[in-house]
């Protein structure tokens, strides 16, 4: 198991600035800082984290995974991924990861995860999760079209702390896996709880306004999303080339 170092704040701008500014953790070890609330918690690109103060999950993880090559930096996120939906496993049936890094229960997002990573050569130096996870919020206000919290699920609260133990426990197993060498099984993983991951749906694309029907081929190593159209044409996508049409 990885030595953890975890810090509790009661305020913060974000959870992945305080740890940006700390020094690198041991390769064996791994620095949390979880807070009550954040006035700039982020999302992917502009958007912004809704969180009722003292109510949902807010944390961030530090690890330095020099292990891993830059081209598979994704499988990194397939883990967090993993251990994130482990942990829900044990409340609510339905949850499953939409491509590149949210945590759905059926169509509606209960936790997004912002990953930043630095780079060493051809090895990632650092890297930084940030994941919002929506416990025990009972109402959302934001422009967000589909959150939900666990307590939505449920019915009942659930201590934020409660669960991110459960998370790091989860991680743990899933991050030794990426970086001894074990991806294989991770990919796997991920493919298989994947939303999404039977029939046809809509998407579109975002470079071009085009809306198509295509199912999901995989997920590379590098993170792209490759999808199969109707007659058979193949299409690949990085990180907000393409949305998926609820």
């Amino acid at each position: 198991m990885m030595q953890h170092k975890i810090i509790h704040l009661h305020q913060t701008a974000s959870t992945n600035d305080y740890l940006r500014a700390l020094p690198s953790p041991q390769d064996d070890s791994m620095t949390v800082v979880y807070a009550d609330w954040q006035t700039a918690g982020r999302g992917q690109g502009s958007n912004k984290w809704e969180s009722e103060a003292g109510k949902n999950l807010l944390f961030s993880i530090l690890v330095c995974p020099t292990s891993i090559d830059i081209t598979r930096q994704f499988v990194l996120s397939m883990a967090g991924a993993l251990a994130v939906k482990a942990a829900l496993d044990r409340y609510t049936d339905g949850i499953s990861l939409k491509w590149p890094n949210d945590i759905y229960w059926h169509d509606r997002k209960i936790s997004g995860t912002l990953i930043e990573t630095s780079v060493k050569g051809r090895t990632l130096a650092r890297c930084i999760y940030g994941i919002g996870l929506n416990v025990n919020q009972r109402e959302f206000h934001s422009d967000a079209p589909n959150p939900v919290s666990l307590y939505n699920i449920i019915g009942v609260e659930t201590p934020p702390e409660q669960l991110l133990d459960e998370i790091l426990h989860h991680f743990d197993h899933y991050y030794t896996l990426a970086v001894s060498g074990h991806a294989d099984a991770i990919v796997s993983q991920y493919h298989a709880a994947l939303y999404r991951r039977e029939g046809t749906h809509a998407y579109e694309d975002t470079a071009t306004g085009e809306q198509f029907s295509a199912r999901i081929d995989h997920v590379s190593a590098d993170g792209r999303l490759h999808l199969t159209l109707a007659d058979g044409t193949r299409r690949e996508y990085t990180l907000k080339g393409v949305r998926f049409v609820l």
